[in-house]
């Protein structure tokens, strides 16, 4: 007994199809998981933190000034 008549006629197209399907969703999968692992990037007021902190370190600007920047950055200031 032949099991041929299940699929009918376009079985290929229908594994094609499922195939697919299924290489999407694992495709998918990837993506969401990739995006959860990686690193994320980091705001704005994290890197104008760190470039004053580079500045401070290499005696370009004076405590003060570092101090009275550091408050402006954290505090959303102008």
């Amino acid at each position: 007994m032949s099991m041929e008549w299940t699929y009918g006629p376009h079985h290929w197209l229908w594994m094609i199809i499922w195939v697919s399907f299924w290489a999407l969703v694992v495709a998918g999968l990837i993506l969401v998981i990739r995006s959860f692992l990686t690193e994320r990037k980091t705001p704005v007021e994290k890197k104008a933190i760190d470039y004053l902190n580079e500045r401070y370190a290499k005696g370009e600007i004076s405590r003060e000034e570092y101090l009275q920047k550091r408050e402006d950055i954290l505090k959303g200031g102008a």
